[in-house]
């Protein structure tokens, strides 16, 4: 999914290591883990009695929140497997969409998650969409879309061909390191280079949105403050449900883990089903265009910097 660490700009370094100095402790590993909402809650009940003495009514269903429209320009960053591409074009009918990943080729992106060949080959059946190999998500110009000659594409920024929405699913820098701090940095650095390079590729009216697992380590991160500082604000964010793409599966950094003594693949860790949360982004002084202005409006389970 997302690229190997490299040396940050001095800049990025200094910012990082600023909002660090916020906090007055910082996690070690050590001790007990606390989750971030039941925390600024004062603890989850199991249950609440009415006013009659009993069981209080179950809350209601969330319905799950699409953040793009079919006809918008959609750029997925370290798309890993592509598992979630395919399931856009296959699935939800996208038809201008670009996903890029960090592998420089087709052969080392199959050689790293090797059922990828029947998603790629779903995404290069749509016209309109397309894989790019050897994407830096920190680094580099913004990136546009080129529609084919033949392809009606219907865009609200023609000449400069930026994004509507750009995502970044459960973006991390890999490695197995136990050391918190390290890894809490480094995905720090990884964030702040991918605003960076998304504002460069940003539509006016368009959003930037980034999927996290719930809970430490993902909380400290403080991905909120990371897009303020880079001259984001948060619109909103929600529940990130892996049931409405079908056929997505979450794929690690580290690419496809096999049985060391047989060989075969491993499939007991799906991280697919792990709460997750999805935040949407704008750039400062913008106003979100699309399906998502709507949305905010009506579904319950958001939160924004005007909360």
């Amino acid at each position: 999914m997302a690229k190997k660490r490299k040396a940050q700009h001095p800049q990025q370094a200094r910012f990082v290591d600023g909002l660090r100095k916020k906090k007055d402790t910082y996690h070690t590993g050590k001790g007990p883990r606390q989750d971030a909402r039941a925390s600024s809650n004062g603890g989850i009940k199991k249950k609440v009695s009415g006013s009659s003495g009993g069981p209080s009514r179950p809350p209601p269903t969330i319905k799950p929140t699409i953040p793009f429209d079919p006809k918008e320009r959609i750029l997925l960053m370290g798309e890993g497997d592509l598992s979630f591409a395919a399931s856009l074009v296959t699935a939800h009918n996208c038809e201008y969409l670009v996903a890029t990943v960090h592998e420089k080729n087709e052969a080392m992106l199959l050689e790293k998650y090797p059922h990828a060949q029947a998603h790629l080959a779903a995404i290069k059946e749509q016209p309109g969409c397309s894989v790019q190999f050897n994407v830096d998500a920190t680094r580099g110009p913004g990136l546009t879309y080129k529609p084919p000659a033949e392809t009606d594409v219907y865009v609200a920024d023609v000449q400069s061909g930026r994004f509507d929405r750009i995502l970044f699913n459960f973006p991390h820098v890999g490695g197995k390191s136990t050391d918190v701090n390290r890894q809490v940095r480094y995905n720090q650095e990884l964030l702040v280079g991918f605003f960076a390079r998304a504002l460069k590729s940003l539509a006016p009216g368009g959003s930037v949105i980034v999927t996290l697992f719930e809970g430490e380590p993902y909380t400290l991160w403080n991905v909120r403050d990371l897009a303020r500082h880079s001259g984001l604000q948060v619109e909103r964010s929600f529940r990130f449900q892996a049931h409405v793409y079908p056929g997505y599966h979450h794929a690690r950094t580290l690419g496809v883990v096999k049985n060391k003594k047989s060989g075969e693949v491993g499939r007991g860790w799906k991280g697919e089903e792990r709460p997750a949360r999805s935040y949407v982004f704008i750039k400062k002084g913008d106003t979100i265009t699309g399906p998502m202005a709507k949305k905010a409006k009506e579904e319950p389970d958001s939160d924004s910097d005007f909360d």
